[in-house]
């Protein structure tokens, strides 16, 4: 059964609390999207009794621990001052334009309402709705055809490969775009970016063709280890860049959209004509605040320890005789990167779930997805709580959920 199976047993299901879903009825009376539940609820539920996790992820905490995020507020903001209304205030706060090292930026309550409008806005100024990108990026495969149907852009594809393009792609296509998208880094494709050198000569190939380039930054905070730039200079390469307060900054929610100050002042208009002028985000603006200030200098330590967890699992399946196991990349461009097993999606998950009951031990905190007859992938998060794992700790923990694995697989 798969990842997006899994997903699809109910949008909110990863905040099902385990007590929620009964285990009374036996597994065999359940139907298949009950089944899924319980998996899920039981892999959340070992997951927050673990003792030790390579990551300890907002999205499956508990509210109180969320909430905790802003104790300390007033060390990085003054409390006292009002709070905002429709994007004022707290908001405004946000720095995000000067660490990307761009003219102005506005704040968004989602990324995907922030790239629509970003690219919506490009359109409009190129006089073509065309936008270039990849067919694994997220508007395309997380957004319900939003670009089409809601922001009337026609997304194209320069290459089916699941990798960055490259410049020749960008150069060769057969027909013109007005925005190339770049996915930095690619998360469905194992969290891919490309090199300093590729990326550049990718913009250059735009450039060439007259076209802007839009970064999909959702992850970007994390890409400076890789390129050995900051994050300004990486930024510079794009027209507008998107970045998500959430996704490494561990944030409540929240997007911002950086670029030109006259398409930033137009895309507060449309952000309003969207629905994103929310009424009050102080919430969500602080947790950002808190992100900036605590997580973002740490993220170049989980991503250099990302790559010391990537080596352990290699030789830990190694060592427990796997007969194909893959860590995609096996140098993690990020801190997040792909594990892939012959193995099937339910013996894997209830292989992770009995490890992280029994051990308390959680090596495999995320669903695992089907990708063909006997293969599955999961993603790997790499965090703070990682940073307390040795190699050593990471192989044992790979020997011991292979051995539980075999009992599973029989």
């Amino acid at each position: 059964m798969s990842d997006k199976q899994e997903h699809g047993a109910g949008q909110a299901t990863d905040q099902v609390r385990p007590e929620q879903v009964t285990e009374e009825a036996p597994s065999e009376h359940l139907t298949e999207e009950e089944r899924l539940l319980r998996r899920r609820a039981r892999r959340i539920g070992a997951y927050r009794s673990a003792e030790r996790t390579l990551a300890r992820l907002g999205l499956y905490a508990p509210l109180r621990e969320r909430l905790s995020l802003l104790d300390g507020a007033d060390t990085f903001y003054d409390l006292d001052e009002p709070s905002d209304l429709y994007g004022n205030g707290v908001v405004a706060a946000l720095k995000v334009a000067g660490l990307l090292g761009k003219e102005a930026a506005a704040f968004f309550p989602t990324g995907t309402m922030a790239q629509q409008v970003a690219l919506r806005c490009w359109a409009g100024r190129t006089g073509n709705p065309t936008v270039a990108l990849h067919p694994l990026a997220h508007p395309e495969v997380h957004e319900r055809d939003a670009f089409q149907q809601v922001s009337g852009l026609r997304p194209v594809h320069v290459t089916s490969e699941p990798r960055q393009p490259t410049a020749d792609e960008i150069r060769d296509f057969e027909e013109p775009f007005g925005a190339l998208m770049l996915e930095l880094p690619l998360r469905d494709a194992g969290f891919l970016l490309p090199t300093w050198e590729e990326l550049t000569e990718v913009v250059e190939a735009a450039r060439e063709r007259d076209a802007v380039v839009h970064f999909d930054g959702a992850r970007l905070w994390e890409t400076t280890v890789h390129f050995g730039r900051p994050l300004a200079e990486i930024a510079d390469l794009a027209d507008s860049v998107y970045v998500s307060f959430y996704k490494s900054l561990q944030a409540f929610g929240g997007a911002a959209l950086a670029g030109p100050k006259s398409l930033i002042e137009e895309a507060r208009t449309w952000r309003h004509r969207y629905g994103g002028a929310v009424f009050q985000q102080f919430p969500t603006a602080l947790s950002a605040l808190a992100g900036l200030e605590h997580e973002l200098p740490r993220l170049p330590e989980y991503v250099t320890h990302a790559r010391v967890v990537a080596a352990a699992l290699r030789e830990g399946f190694a060592e427990a005789g796997v007969p194909w196991a893959r860590v995609h990349p096996e140098v993690p461009h990020t801190f997040d990167f792909q594990v892939w097993l012959p193995y099937g999606v339910d013996e894997l998950s209830e292989a992770a779930i009995r490890q992280s009951e029994e051990t308390k031990t959680a090596l495999f905190i995320s669903p695992w997805d089907e990708k063909g007859p006997g293969l599955s992938m999961t993603e790997v998060n790499v965090r703070a709580a990682a940073l307390e794992w040795t190699a050593a700790d990471v192989k044992a923990a790979a020997v011991d959920f292979v051995a539980r694995l075999r009992e599973v697989a029989g």
